[in-house]
């Protein structure tokens, strides 16, 4: 399993949103950093840059592999995240 780590960024905006949604980002990052191969379908290269997204419904978590390390960038609604 790699260790995950949060930005500030990405840990103001799970405790923005409600608890339930937070607990099941939080779940979908967990199951990505056990086995990456279990996300495989909700998870892309980003284009422009560095890193990747996983899809959580209308949410997205934008990330980067570094390693035995997932670093969590920014989590954000579907439309903004990008900018």
């Amino acid at each position: 399993m790699k260790q995950i780590s949060y930005t500030k960024a990405a840990i103001r905006a799970l405790r923005r949103m409600p608890a339930n949604t937070a607990a099941l980002i939080r779940t979908k990052i967990q199951a990505y950093a056990q086995d990456p191969s279990a996300q495989a379908n909700n998870v892309k290269s980003l284009k422009g840059r560095e890193g990747f997204r996983l899809w959580v419904w209308d949410w997205r978590v934008i990330m980067d592999d570094q390693g035995n390390v997932l670093a969590v960038l920014d989590i954000g609604p579907r439309g903004g995240i990008y900018d």
